[in-house]
């Protein structure tokens, strides 16, 4: 018996398939008030992208935090409970050097160039004053969580004025570094950059190098903010 012809089902409509959800962004708070720490963790996860994984309110603890977590965005204030005066900057300068695929994010009462300016060279991706609107602060983390320097128009007058004549006078980039520096500009990683140029990730090291030897700096953020003021980005 031959079989009769099948129905065939219902067609999904274009566009009605189902979606990919956009992916979260992990952040911890450090910040030694309790207080201050919920209010900020239920002002962000009202954000569907955000989700607060950690938090801690000493530098010590941040740390561990940040290591146990591996979150996407750390957001720090500067004054840390019963330790120094800024004890953030050595939670920046940690988080920098031992966990590169966590961004920093300052958030604090210090409006000063130069708490701003060494903020950076510990390796602050952005910087945010805490009377700041909820959406910018928003804003912030979504663009250091995807590479991107989080600097209003403050903070970002003053690290560039504190960083005037820096490199002026310095050696000619290279071709090949000054596509190294544009990558860079872009937040990447040395794999990363190593990747997109077909090179391995100790040659990229290697160029990033001559990079900071040539435009007289110590820090990849103040490489692409002078190489800004130069025209080279």
């Amino acid at each position: 018996m031959t079989p009769g012809p099948t129905t065939p089902g219902p067609r999904t409509p274009p566009g009605s398939g189902p979606t990919t959800p956009p992916s979260t962004i992990r952040t911890v708070l450090v910040d030694d008030h309790a207080v201050l720490r919920e209010g900020l963790r239920l002002m962000l996860e009202r954000e569907p992208d955000l989700e607060v994984v950690g938090e801690a309110s000493t530098a010590d603890a941040a740390l561990e935090v940040i290591r146990s977590t591996r979150p996407d965005v750390a957001v720090i204030d500067l004054k840390l409970g019963s330790g120094s005066e800024l004890d953030g900057l050595r939670v920046c300068a940690a988080v920098r050097d031992l966990f590169p695929d966590v961004a920093p994010l300052v958030l604090t009462t210090f409006l000063d160039k130069a708490i701003v300016v060494r903020a950076v060279r510990a390796g602050a991706r952005g910087y945010v004053v805490k009377n700041v609107d909820v959406t910018e602060l928003v804003t912030a983390v979504r663009s250091v969580s995807a590479g991107q320097s989080a600097f209003d128009a403050r903070t970002a007058s003053m690290v560039l004025d504190a960083l005037k004549g820096v490199g002026s006078t310095s050696e000619a980039l290279s071709a090949r570094e000054i596509e190294v520096l544009k990558l860079l500009a872009e937040g990447m990683s040395n794999k990363e950059i190593g990747q997109a140029l077909f090179i391995s990730a100790t040659t990229a090291k290697f160029h990033i190098s001559n990079i900071l030897r040539k435009l007289k700096v110590s820090r990849r953020a103040e490489a692409v903010y002078v190489a800004s003021q130069q025209g080279l980005l």
